[in-house]
C-alpha cells in the first residue's frame, strides 16, 4: 500500500513526469499536494505507478485526484525545447513549471527518480525517490495526471498526423512509428535530437 507522505504533517508536493522516451511530442509533468488531515476516498487504494494501471483505471482516477487533492497542476515542455536543452533538463523543467502553477506553495517536494534541480527561492527542501510512484500517493497521483494529460495531447496530435498512429503508440519508438518516419519523414513535433531512423 502506498504511503501518504514522505514527511508527515507538512504540505508536500509529489512530482512525476511522462514522456521522456518518445520520439515525438512534449514531455509532461505534474505536481500534486494532498491534504494533510482530510480523509481520502477509498478509491485512492487503487492508485499505483501509472505504468502499473490500465488506461481505464488511470482515467477513472484522474477526476478523483483533481477533486480531492489540495491542489494540482500539469505542465509541458515542447519537442523544440527538448532538442535545445536535452530530455533530462526538459523533464525537470516540466516539473518546475507544474510547481509554478500550484495555488499553494509546498513546504517539501518529493520527486520520482534520482535527479533534481533546486526549486524556488529560497529553495524548497526536496528529496528524490527511486520508484517513488510506487511508494507515495502524491507521486503516484502526479504520475497518473502527467500520463493521462500527455495521452490526451498525443491523441489530439494524431488527428493532425494520423499516419504515425500516435493514438496508439503515443510517440514511443515502435516498429510502426519508425516505419512511418521512414516512409513519410518527420513532423514539427518530432524530437530531432532523438534517433528517429532505425537502421
Amino acid at each position: 500500500m502506498l504511503k501518504r507522505a514522505y514527511i508527515p504533517y507538512i504540505l508536500e508536493a509529489g512530482c512525476d513526469e511522462a514522456g521522456r522516451g518518445p520520439l515525438a511530442g512534449s514531455v509532461f509533468a505534474a505536481a500534486v499536494i494532498l491534504p494533510i488531515r482530510k480523509r481520502l476516498s477509498p478509491l485512492w487504494q487503487m492508485l499505483n505507478d501509472s505504468k502499473q494501471l490500465t488506461e481505464q483505471q488511470r482515467y477513472a482516477l484522474r477526476p478523483i485526484i483533481e477533486e480531492e487533492a489540495l491542489c494540482w497542476a500539469v505542465a509541458e515542455v515542447t519537442a523544440e525545447e527538448i532538442d535545445n536543452i536535452n530530455i533530462l533538463n526538459a523533464a525537470l523543467l516540466a516539473m518546475h513549471r507544474a510547481l509554478d502553477q500550484l495555488t499553494t506553495r509546498p513546504q517539501h517536494i518529493i520527486v520520482d527518480g534520482n535527479k533534481w534541480k533546486p526549486y524556488g527561492f529560497p529553495a524548497i527542501p526536496a528529496d528524490t525517490v527511486v520508484k517513488g510512484d510506487a511508494k507515495y500517493l502524491s507521486i503516484a497521483a502526479a504520475s497518473v495526471l502527467a500520463k493521462t494529460y500527455r495521452d490526451d495531447y498525443m491523441n489530439r496530435l494524431h488527428e493532425q498526423y494520423p499516419l504515425y498512429a500516435w493514438n496508439k503508440n503515443k510517440g514511443y519508438p515502435t516498429r510502426e512509428h519508425y516505419k512511418a518516419i521512414q516512409e513519410h519523414g518527420i513532423t514539427p513535433y518530432h524530437r530531432k535530437t532523438f534517433k528517429l531512423y532505425k537502421l
